[in-house]
């Protein structure tokens, strides 16, 4: 199953945070935002489809997002998690942590902001628009 967010980057996209990456819906992004890697996102965890949610609930789910932007293209893999809300109108985090809070859609990932190709970060900070798509199986 898979879910589809359509946003763009922001010239503060520096995707330098260590354990975390975030999308988010906001219309803004100061520089202290070192793990947005796009904003204005059309969709949220809250918009998702029940069995996706569902899907995503579980400790044996594998969960990759992949971010694609002005032809480059990346994907993180993670897992889910019998803990997940996955209710937030606002943003969706991703994070090498097993921490969850009601914005998390994705633990235990290979690497978070500060793993993506620089290259398109570049694109990202360019303001280009961006694809997220979201699979989970179960």
């Amino acid at each position: 199953m898979e879910e589809v967010i359509h946003a763009r980057g922001h010239e503060n996209v520096s995707a330098e945070h260590a354990s975390t990456f975030e999308i988010t819906t906001d219309d803004f992004l100061t520089p202290a935002g070192d793990c947005i890697l796009a904003i204005e996102a059309d969709r949220t965890p809250a918009d998702f489809d029940p069995e996706f949610v569902e899907a995503c609930g579980s400790a044996d789910a594998a969960i990759t997002m992949t971010i694609e932007a002005d032809g480059y293209e990346q994907t993180v893999s993670g897992r889910g998690h019998p803990d997940f809300e996955l209710d937030s109108d606002r943003s969706m985090v991703g994070r090498t942590s097993d921490y969850i809070d009601e914005r998390t859609f994705v633990v235990g990932c290979e690497f978070a902001a500060e793993g993506f190709d620089r290259e398109l970060v570049s694109v990202l900070a360019e303001g280009a628009d961006v694809t997220v798509t979201v699979t989970v199986d179960s």
